[in-house]
């Protein structure tokens, strides 16, 4: 058994034209093998070889800014992009918006329980996640521009129930990534801030009769490593590549407290500002319960946790991130997807499969735009792509779903303070229109299935109901007629009492 080590270079000359490359990470660089990105990516402008490539990954690889799938968007590299998510990738979702590559944009619970199907070479995901969505064939079937037309998802019937069939994919390559490995390619992932799905992709390659690449930051001899602690064994991996400058994330070389190792002490972190994003933040935690199994998305709800920190009530309960953390406090911005003093950590997949079980008793999401029906777009604003990512595993299934968001967005100045809001100037793009341009949450499956949706933003919150979108309550300070109809494009139920929210939420 001789040693599995080469050069980036050499690593990236393993990968044929036309390849279905499947990468493991996250946004913000978590777990992404980005010196092979890098590599393949100095191959092609070398030798114009790879050519044709269609990518899967099922979350956003990049950092908005260099890593990522950005690396890979030189003219005639991708053919094909296959994600769950993509706005953590500007340079791709250009080509993508100018119909220069074709993109899917598929449910990332979907995709990463796609990689446990090809493995044991099942026929495919049955799930009913997407339906009544834009992933559903009917609504465009997941399809993000116009030279996409190949159909990857199809409506199927089982005991009288509908279904989305998401037919298995072919893997030629795998990229993944872990800490530690030894020559016979053994991997470890001690200070990876997420596990992912490196196993299942190493699986899905080798069931196709592909070849994978690893990624590691140290090089350990073979028998070392605690075989407990070895997350993907060497009888799966054909290449490694040793990277000693390899990032944790793209916000620092390495933070023991994302990892597990270190836990630091959460009221040390700064606390959020007194503004209309806090505000949504407090309003929405008013709706935890004690023990509750939540989620928190990415964007305006992941202040919720930062202030149930700064409130001391996070003890009380149960934090969940879908990358496969389970407790501590999610890492806002870039890096979202990783957390600091992580109870435990899982492989991605079983994570959706809490998901899609209805293990989370409330789920906190973004929002785009939302509609009269009270549907929710989350995923593509005009030209601007981001992809559903987790959106909706989650929303189709928690128990509970509370939207946050602001009431309008660019350019939007609000004045909080002294128990009251006050509106200074107006958002230029409203949030509350007649139609949303692409349904990433059906408010009509919510109502079929009985899931109670709340929508909360810095002025008002809206309850969905049988008639539709219904006001519930009004800021203090706020101008009913003037600050909230007007902005909207359709009218929302009023009943004869609306409640005013609380004070004490616009207040230090």
């Amino acid at each position: 058994m001789g040693t599995k080590v080469m050069t980036a270079r050499q690593a990236a000359a393993l990968i044929p034209d036309g390849a279905h490359v499947a990468i493991q990470g996250s946004g913000g660089g978590i777990g992404e093998p980005t010196t092979l990105l890098r590599a393949l990516a100095r191959r092609y402008q070398e030798e114009g070889a790879p050519r044709g490539l269609t990518l899967i990954h099922a979350t956003g690889l990049g950092d908005r800014r260099e890593i990522g799938t950005d690396l890979l968007t030189a003219p005639g590299l991708v053919k094909r992009d296959i994600a769950g998510h993509l706005g953590m990738a500007p340079k791709m979702a250009r080509l993508i918006a100018e119909n220069r590559i074709e993109s899917y944009n598929f449910p990332q619970g979907v995709l990463s329980q796609m990689y446990s199907a090809v493995a044991a070479r099942k026929p495919g995901v049955f799930t009913k996640v997407g339906l009544h969505t834009y992933i559903d064939p009917r609504l465009g079937g997941g399809k993000m521009n116009a030279i996409t037309t190949e159909d990857l998802v199809r409506v199927v019937e089982l005991d009288g129930e509908e279904w989305l069939f998401f037919p298995r994919f072919h893997i030629d390559v795998a990229l993944i990534r872990g800490t530690t490995g030894d020559t016979h390619g053994n991997i470890t992932y001690e200070e990876e801030a997420a596990l992912l799905e490196g196993i299942s992709i190493a699986q899905a390659a080798r069931a196709c009769g592909g070849r994978v690449i690893a990624q590691v930051k140290y090089l350990a001899q073979p028998g070392t490593l605690d075989p407990k602690q070895v997350r993907v064994p060497g009888i799966l991996v054909d290449a490694l590549v040793v990277d000693p400058q390899q990032m944790q994330t793209s916000a620092g070389f390495y933070d023991p407290a994302l990892s597990g190792q270190v836990r630091v002490p959460l009221q040390q972190l700064p606390p959020l500002p007194l503004d209309e994003r806090k505000v949504i933040a407090r309003r929405a935690a008013r709706e935890l319960t004690p023990g509750a199994v939540i989620n928190v998305g990415v964007g305006m709800p992941d202040g919720i946790a930062a202030v149930a920190a700064e409130e001391g009530t996070f003890d009380r309960f149960h934090i969940t991130v879908e990358q496969g953390q389970i407790g501590g406090l999610p890492a806002r911005g870039v890096i979202f997807g990783a957390a600091y003093n992580p109870v435990a950590m899982v492989e991605e997949d079983s994570q959706f499969n809490f998901y899609d079980g209805g293990g989370i008793d409330i789920a906190f999401l973004g929002m785009a735009q939302v509609d009269r029906h009270g549907n929710v777009n989350a995923s593509k604003v005009g030209d601007r792509l981001m992809g559903c990512g987790g959106f909706i595993n989650i929303s189709q299934n928690a128990k509970k779903v509370v939207f946050c968001g602001t009431f309008t967005a660019r350019g939007l100045v609000c004045q909080v303070g002294q128990g009251r809001l006050h509106i200074r100037q107006e958002g230029s793009v409203p949030k509350f229109v007649a139609e949303v341009e692409q349904v990433t949450f059906s408010g009509q499956y919510a109502r079929q299935v009985g899931q109670p949706v709340l929508y909360v933003t810095e002025r008002a919150v809206f309850r969905l109901t049988e008639g539709g979108l219904t006001l519930v309550e009004v800021a203090p300070g706020v101008d009913v007629e003037r600050d909230i109809l007007a902005q909207m494009a359709f009218r929302p139920l009023i009943p004869a009492e609306v409640r005013t929210m609380e004070p004490s939420l616009f207040a230090d």
